[in-house]
């Protein structure tokens, strides 16, 4: 049956209060950059030569806090998050991700999650490169997993405008568990039109990855499990301590000019509603959003609060001149994510906010050859508890259902009749929200009707670019619009909330080859 799902958040007896420590005792870490280990033939055109990376995810250790002892993770690399890959548009790159875990997990494994039965190792690895347009043999579909000592060879064509991605695990059935380990990274693509805005770059440019994690008292992770001893699967995990980049309650020392940050949502489950203020003050401070998921705006949104959904991005300007000598603070509701402690003076800033910034040409409904109906499912247990998500009420090894064409283009309407917001992400593609709009979902689950409660709503102005993210809300119908450009071949869409993911919220999509 479909229903409300039970948020009761998972018991907080073992964790650790992080309220207890220190504030903005540790700076803000910048993840290293990747550097390549030479240069290989192009699977696209073997006369030419591509940069070449090896990757290795690996057990570590580091330090998420001075007064905690080092907390185990796995990683890309020998850090948490991995390295921050730097490439242009247009020129491609190959990228050995390279198993050398350990034999075991330390994390529970819930062996009735399909894709993480009994018959499978319980270390596997896949890595998905979020956002790009690749092949289908390397976008890691969730069941090209390998096990520790071997690898994967993938090509990454960069044949898409400047924008921030980000990698991570993907791996079917224990994809939440490998992320909440520490398996994920950034990679950003730069391009000319970028090049030429004059925006703060350099040192004046730092990606900021959020994520939530439990600890135990002797700062290590906590994966909550449900107290229902028929699945140990919990809906959704919330922690309490929120990572910068790998730091709890980082500081970053500031000019008082313009910074350019690059905002990722690496959480399993929590939406951030960051806000920024002095401290101790409670008035929300401006700052601008000039870019989104596929890259930059038509032009900069003037905001108090970004609402950030797991597996979306923002790029986001804030300007520090007239703060000299004050301690500001970014939140997210009641939690205290990160303080900026701005210099006194001034500083002579040459970078801009250009009132223009991307062209982001619409795409017209009449443009379209399909529209599907999809719906967002729960299916809760006797006992009220949520047991089961589904996509438009079918199984992830249900025959595929989604055929778009190559080179076509397809409205999906996504119907939510949860209480939940679900980060619907589609694999391959980037597209654009067309509106959204209450409905009652008695009538559409009984009859199939789509009764319309009120006026459609145009996406946020922060919204209008390039997506490849959406915010499906609670009861509500969303529509996107989808070119499907780039390859033909077998692809997966899925809600980004982790847990929902892995059970079990993904499909499998095939582009076809044109008629």
């Amino acid at each position: 049956m479909l229903g409300a799902m039970n948020h009761t958040e998972p018991t907080m007896a073992a964790a650790l209060d992080v309220n207890l420590l220190a504030k903005f005792v540790d700076p803000l870490p910048y993840p290293a950059v990747a550097r390549p280990q030479g240069r290989k033939p192009s699977p696209a055109d073997p006369k030419t030569s591509v940069s070449f990376y090896r990757i290795q995810a690996q057990a570590t250790e580091s330090k998420v806090h001075r007064d905690l002892a080092a907390t185990r993770f796995w990683s890309f690399g020998p850090t948490v998050p991995g390295p921050t890959f730097e490439t242009r548009a247009g020129e491609p790159l190959l990228i050995e991700w390279v198993n050398t875990l350990p034999g075991a997990h330390f994390l529970p494994i819930d062996r009735t999650i399909h894709g993480a039965e009994s018959d499978k190792p319980e270390v596997r690895t896949v890595v998905h490169l979020h956002g790009a347009k690749t092949g289908p043999a390397s976008d890691g579909y969730p069941e090209d997993w390998i096990v520790p000592g071997k690898s994967s060879l993938y090509f990454y064509p960069n044949q898409q405008d400047a924008a921030m991605l980000w990698y991570h695990d993907h791996a079917l059935g224990i994809n939440r568990l490998n992320v909440y380990a520490g398996l994920l990274g950034t990679f950003f693509i730069r391009d000319s039109v970028e090049d030429a805005l004059n925006l703060p770059r350099g040192k004046y440019e730092l990606p900021l990855i959020l994520y939530d994690r439990l600890l135990t008292r002797e700062g290590q992770l906590l994966y909550p499990v449900s107290p229902d001893p028929q699945s140990p699967w919990v809906p959704e995990v919330f922690g309490n301590a929120i990572l910068v980049n790998g730091k709890l309650f980082p500081y970053l020392e500031v000019e008082p000019r313009k910074y350019r940050f690059r905002v990722l949502n690496g959480s399993n489950a929590r939406i951030y509603h960051l806000s920024l203020t002095r401290e101790n003050s409670a008035e929300e401070l401006p700052f601008h959003q000039i870019g989104t998921d596929q890259g930059l705006l038509p032009a900069p949104v003037p905001l108090t609060r970004l609402d950030i959904a797991p597996g979306e991005r923002a790029d986001l300007v804030m300007d520090f001149r007239e703060f000299g000598g004050a301690q500001l603070i970014l939140k997210s509701d009641a939690y205290v994510v990160m303080q900026f402690r701005v210099a006194s003076g001034k500083v002579n800033d040459a970078s801009s906010l250009p009132s223009a910034l991307r062209s982001v040409p619409k795409i017209t409904e009449s443009q379209v050859v399909q529209t599907r109906l999809l719906t967002l499912d729960e299916y809760v247990n006797k006992a009220g508890n949520s047991a089961m998500l589904l996509l438009n009420a079918t199984h992830w090894k249900a025959p595929v259902t989604e055929r778009p064409m190559l080179g076509s283009t397809e409205v999906w309407t996504l119907i939510n009749p949860t209480n939940d917001t679900h980060p619907i992400h589609l694999h391959l593609v980037r597209f654009q929200i067309l509106d959204r709009q209450t409905y009652e979902p008695w009538l559409f689950q009984t009859k199939r009707q789509l009764h319309f409660l009120g006026s459609a709503e145009l996406p946020e102005p922060n919204e209008a670019g390039w997506k490849d993210t959406v915010q499906a809300h609670s009861r509500m119908v969303t529509r996107i619009i989808v070119p499907f450009e780039g390859f033909t071949g077998r692809y997966v869409w899925h809600c980004h909330i982790l847990e929902h993911e892995d059970n079990e919220m993904m499909r499998p999509y095939e582009v076809i080859p044109a008629a």
